[in-house]
């Protein structure tokens, strides 16, 4: 590590800014300037360039510094800062981070938790996971390990639409491990789920508004109850004579 160490270049203070310069701390002569739209200027004087960048309200950002001479372009550096924060931030959104899912089954599983079982490793799939098959032998079970290999081959046919085997069936004391691989990314994955569940919302809201739609349609179509007329003899005792 020493011979690396005599090689290592030092530098004041020990931190190396990441920070491009701009305005008055860029220090060299003359610049190769591009201005705000992507036009190129030209080589000019470093002050000359200070000057254009205060009059258009601007900041003289150093873009290459390792360019002879640099180059330098006009711009609103706070602008261009907070646009490059939002990129980094939708770029990590993004981000495909694939998570490995476990599923442990026994070599004698009977149909109805097979089905189960499978269940899960078809929606851990479509939400493009990995997922970690694990057979668990027990007892004398441990001598029959042909008994996990046609589970794990069934349930790789099984989910063949939706995942591959990434990591062939293998031996581990008293388990045999499989993993299988999702075919769709985990990001293609989320945003088909999102559409998925904006469909079955926009569904379920007109489906709602239909039923509200025959419920007032209904409700308007209803017989209005005649008021009953009354007649002489429901009002006088028929003994009075008219």
């Amino acid at each position: 590590m020493d011979c690396f160490r005599s090689f290592a270049p030092s530098f004041p203070g020990g931190h190396i800014s990441t920070e491009l310069r701009i305005n008055d701390r860029i220090r060299v002569p003359e610049v190769r300037l591009v201005g705000p739209n992507g036009e190129t200027v030209g080589i000019v004087p470093t002050g000359d360039a200070l000057r254009l960048a205060q009059e258009a309200d601007l900041d003289l950002v150093e873009i290459a510094p390792q360019g002879k001479p640099p180059v330098c372009k006009l711009m609103d550096y706070g602008k261009f800062k907070y646009e490059n924060a939002q990129k980094a931030r939708e770029a990590r959104r993004n981000q495909s981070n694939v998570i490995i899912k476990e599923m442990k089954l026994r070599p004698k599983i009977d149909a109805h938790d097979y089905e189960t079982k499978k269940g899960h490793v078809v929606r851990f799939l479509k939400a493009g996971d990995k997922v970690k098959i694990t057979i668990m032998f027990r007892g004398r079970e441990q001598h029959r390990p042909e008994l996990g290999f046609r589970l794990l081959q069934r349930l790789a046919e099984d989910v063949e639409e939706l995942g591959f085997v990434e990591s062939s069936p293998k031996q581990d004391g008293r388990n045999m491990i499989m993993v299988l691989g999702p075919h769709r990314k985990k990001a293609d994955a989320k945003v088909e789920m999102l559409a998925e569940k904006e469909s079955k919302a926009a569904e379920r809201d007109a489906a709602e508004a239909q039923d509200a739609d025959f419920r007032k349609a209904s409700a308007g179509k209803k017989p209005v109850a005649q008021k009953k007329e009354r007649k002489r003899s429901e009002n006088l005792d028929p003994e009075i004579d008219a």
